[in-house]
């Protein structure tokens, strides 16, 4: 890893030197934008609307748009003159419980690492922490912005997460908030039981960036010449509607099925997993019960076919006399006559 940031923790009278570090990578797949013909790259020109001409970046400036088409442009002088007395200082504002940190305001992370004789220090503030359970408030100064953040102990460094300003959060207006919706107490304590029997340990090396893998599979097919096959997904069929009771019922019913757990008492009102069960296990024993009544049925019908193979002989010695019955026709016909 690369040091991004060079700085000094001020704890109290105690200044610890550190280097900051990216605690995290983004591992999503860039792409870069190509002419489709010849796989060229493409490029873009930083040219002025008002002159046409392409700007290099020592003539760029900021400008903040004030409305009706005027800029105030501010230079990198003008940023200079700021008083950012934390420059290059992590200034410890205070310690507080670490539940009262709601993790919406957490933004980016990065790891602190002590630099030169700073360790003792260091050492001594992580186990302070650690010790405390909480984590310290600071204000420290990253890309020419005074920003807010937290310093916790991960696995034994110390992590400075950035936070964003309490204004920044955004008030959720939403309809719904407002109408007068009753939830049942039924409701209520069998949603309870789904969440108790999904319950778990979070271990986040259990998921994967599935969308990802497969996107790598395509790029790596491509690099290798073969053909990209696609597999079809199974889509399950939509269930039929239910209540919101049933649902919830069902719910908790696979899944203590799926970790093998038997249903509580061994009875009480059926779900439509259970019935469905219930139904199946039905179709199984009238299935089995016709089973012998079939088998017999065919053992009663064998001798008729034994017949009819023993008796083909004589149709076939009919079959040899049937000339002579066609010369005794005509006394037949005679017979009919009187």
């Amino acid at each position: 890893m690369r040091a991004i940031w060079k700085g000094a923790v001020s704890f109290g009278l105690v200044s610890i030197g550190v280097k900051l570090y990216s605690a995290t990578e983004e591992k999503d797949i860039r792409f870069h934008q190509v002419h489709r013909e010849d796989g060229g790259r493409i490029r873009y020109k930083r040219t002025c609307q008002v002159c046409g001409e392409e700007v290099t970046y020592d003539d760029i400036a900021k400008g903040y748009d004030i409305g009706g088409g005027e800029m105030v442009i501010l230079t990198d002088d003008d940023f200079a003159e700021l008083p950012l007395s934390s420059s290059r200082a992590i200034d410890v504002l205070e310690f507080v419980p670490a539940e009262q940190v709601d993790p919406i305001l957490y933004n980016k992370a990065y790891f602190l690492e002590p630099e030169g004789t700073a360790t003792k220090p260091y050492v001594l503030l992580r186990d302070a922490l650690t010790d405390s359970e909480r984590v310290a408030i600071v204000k420290v100064a990253l890309r020419q912005r005074e920003q807010l953040a937290t310093l916790r102990v991960r696995e034994g460094v110390l992590l400075l997460n950035t936070m964003l300003w309490p204004d920044e959060i955004r008030t959720p207006a939403f309809g719904f908030l407002d109408e007068d919706l009753k939830v049942r107490p039924p409701e209520l304590a069998m949603a309870s039981s789904l969440i108790d029997s999904m319950a778990g340990e979070f271990e986040p090396d259990a998921f994967t960036d599935d969308y990802r893998a497969a996107l790598q599979e395509v790029i790596d097919a491509k690099v290798e010449g073969r053909e990209v096959v696609q597999p079809e997904e199974v889509e399950e069929a939509p269930a039929a509607a239910v209540d919101l009771m049933a649902a919830l019922k069902a719910s908790v019913e696979r899944a203590k099925a799926a970790r093998g757990e038997a249903p509580a008492g061994g009875g009480g009102e059926p779900t439509p997993i259970s019935s469905a069960r219930s139904a199946q296990k039905k179709a199984a024993e009238k299935k089995a019960a016709k089973a012998p009544a079939r088998k017999t049925a065919d053992k009663k019908a064998a001798p008729k076919k034994t017949a009819a193979k023993k008796a083909a002989p004589k149709k076939a010695a009919e079959g040899e006399k049937k000339p002579a019955a066609k010369k005794a026709a005509p006394k037949k016909a005679a017979r009919k006559t009187a």
